[in-house]
């Protein structure tokens, strides 16, 4: 068994690129078992199996990348709204667009698509009147699971 506590960390990109290829080497050709920590979730999906996401020292999550990432959906919204995010989400789970799932961070609100289209996400953001700066649409991250998931606001935890 391999324990490895955020190896990445400090590193620069050339040498981290490199560790990462051969923990993924190391990780197809033998049979060690190996526990990594890190902050940085694209490891994580590149090298684990099984992700378990911790939040005030609680598991939260524990799946495949896969299956976490699956949760969300196949694509999300994202806007940068001027004012009080907390109640454009509200406005947009009113309208039927924002779930359970949707979340905010500062002034970005994230919305898992699931059963509707970007062209009718955009449509209802804009009838909503909100005041956006941004909006794209991209795929789920392991970040965004982590966000969903934990909730807290950085100022909360503290």
């Amino acid at each position: 068994m391999l324990f490895l506590d955020e190896p990445t960390v400090g590193l620069d990109p050339r040498v981290r690129h490199e560790l990462l290829e051969a923990i993924g080497t190391l990780r197809k050709r033998s049979r060690v078992t190996i526990l990594l920590t890190t902050h940085y979730l694209d490891e994580a999906e590149r090298l684990c199996d099984r992700i378990a996401i911790i939040h005030a020292g609680q598991i939260v999550a524990l799946d495949t990348p896969a299956a976490l990432l699956a949760g969300l959906g196949h694509e999300l919204v994202e806007l940068r709204v001027n004012g009080d995010a907390t109640t454009a989400l509200a406005s947009l789970r009113t309208r039927g667009l924002a779930g359970d799932d949707a979340f905010t961070v500062g002034s970005t609100l994230t919305v898992p698509l699931h059963e509707h289209t970007a062209p009718d996400a955009i449509a209802v953001i804009h009838d909503t009147d909100l005041a956006a700066s941004s909006i794209s649409t991209r795929q789920p991250t392991l970040d965004d699971v982590y966000l969903q998931l934990t909730g807290a606001r950085f100022a909360d935890a503290a």
